[in-house]
């Protein structure tokens, strides 16, 4: 069978597609472009968490949102001592009808250990990379900085909370 390739995959024998991600050396696995894919073209889901796996050399998926999850949802399933990345569905009404933006979100609590945090933000350019069309990136290191009106107001204005 025949798989999609995209512009970040490199075919490996392992008949495996994975992408070195810069200076962190962690690769990104097929299944996180997929679910990507699928929440920005089909809609299937509100949001997808991303972490490194076990041994810290890949990123994989850690948990794909029904579409109509809520933005409450996303934001108890972050980890109170750990990182992820998330993609997220954003939808908002600013006064000129509904719209939507994808999110990327690096959550990066304080109470993470700091290697975490190091792989999780040495990773992050090469994981984006892999998931193009990505409209606004939140950097987050606690609650208040990925409250939905926080969000809301950096989505509204354009780009990049740090």
């Amino acid at each position: 069978e025949e798989r999609a390739h995209f512009p970040c995959s490199v075919r490996l024998a392992d008949q495996t597609n994975l992408v070195n991600m810069g200076m962190s050396g962690v690769a990104v696995c097929d299944e996180v472009v997929e679910s990507y894919q699928s929440l920005k073209l089909g809609h299937k889901h509100k949001y997808v968490i991303f972490k490194l796996n076990d041994d810290l050399t890949e990123v994989v998926v850690d948990f794909k949102a029904e579409a109509n999850a809520s933005y409450d949802d996303f934001v108890g399933k972050l980890p109170e001592n750990d990182c992820r990345y998330v993609v997220f569905d954003f939808e908002y009404n600013a006064g000129e009808g509904q719209r939507n933006k994808i999110l990327f979100v690096v959550w990066a609590p304080d109470t993470a250990k700091i290697k975490s945090k190091m792989l999780y933000t040495s990773s992050k350019d090469g994981l984006r990379k892999c998931l193009v069309g990505i409209q606004t990136e939140i950097q987050a290191t606690d609650s208040s900085e990925i409250d939905y009106e926080t969000v809301l107001d950096k989505v509204t204005r354009g780009g990049t909370t740090a």
